[in-house]
């Protein structure tokens, strides 16, 4: 896979791409980051990127030209000609708060991709064209307001870059994780068995994997309803939380 980030602040964004999971991937082969400067496709000394929006009103816009010139330039050093494969092997994205909410199925989605471009909106936002004319869809990553898209981009290059085949050190790992199949992840322990009179559950210790799988069932089932009730509305519908008059949490 391949990602393209198109920001107007790239220093950001080489203390999280150098570390950790996203960096092995790197050096992998597994994935190519490519950060572009927005101000590099300007044409004035000042190299100015925004304007005043027509119509008045607070805050400056992106303008178009230099959005356009930064696409078209990915798209003809990637693919060899300004313009996209028609398969929809590669996807264009703006991050902005008004956009689809980011969560596991459209990472999964995303990640089948194999190239992505993610543009980083500020200010008041980016000239409407460029929506019109270049991106595929809106992403955000949370019903609030950050300064810029920069922040939001990282978060979706991370969830990215771990469920590219090969990355992670297990096959397993990015399908037995929080949201991967609608719940919260179960608890999860290590050594030392005892820590401060606090016990690792026997069950995880019986070697029985049967009854290991169950129980992690039931503790994610547990938890979700706990923490985030309405990600239940996504469990198979076989499948109930309900209180039995102890307080504890029991499935049927």
């Amino acid at each position: 896979m391949r990602i393209d980030i198109v920001t107007i602040f790239p220093a950001m964004f080489g203390p999280v791409l150098g570390e950790s999971i996203v960096k092995r991937a790197q050096e992998q082969g597994a994935v190519q980051i490519v950060v572009h400067d927005l101000r590099d496709y300007t044409h004035d000394r000042r190299r100015t990127v925004d304007d005043r929006p027509y119509g008045g009103g607070p805050g400056m816009v992106m303008r178009p030209e230099p959005l356009f010139e930064a696409i078209e330039a990915i798209e003809a050093s990637v693919h060899g000609a300004v313009g996209r494969p028609k398969d929809g092997s590669c996807q264009i994205a703006l991050l902005a708060p008004t956009g689809e909410r980011l969560g596991q199925a459209l990472l999964r989605e995303l990640a089948r991709v194999s190239h992505f471009v993610l543009i980083c909106g500020h200010y008041e936002g980016v000239d409407e064209r460029v929506r019109q004319a270049l991106v595929d869809r809106d992403i955000s990553i949370g019903d609030y307001v950050l300064t810029g898209g920069e922040l939001p981009a990282m978060v979706v290059v991370d969830g990215l870059v771990r469920l590219v085949p090969g990355v992670l050190g297990h096959a397993d790992s990015a399908i037995d994780e929080s949201f991967s199949d609608g719940l919260l992840e179960y608890p999860q322990y290590t050594r030392p068995v005892v820590y401060r009179g606090m016990a690792v559950p026997e069950v995880l210790r019986s070697g029985d994997h049967e009854h290991v799988s169950t129980w992690r069932r039931l503790q994610a089932i547990a938890k979700t309803a706990a923490q985030r009730p309405d990600l239940l509305d996504s469990v198979d519908e076989q499948t109930r939380i309900h209180h039995d008059g102890t307080g504890r949490k029991s499935v049927e």
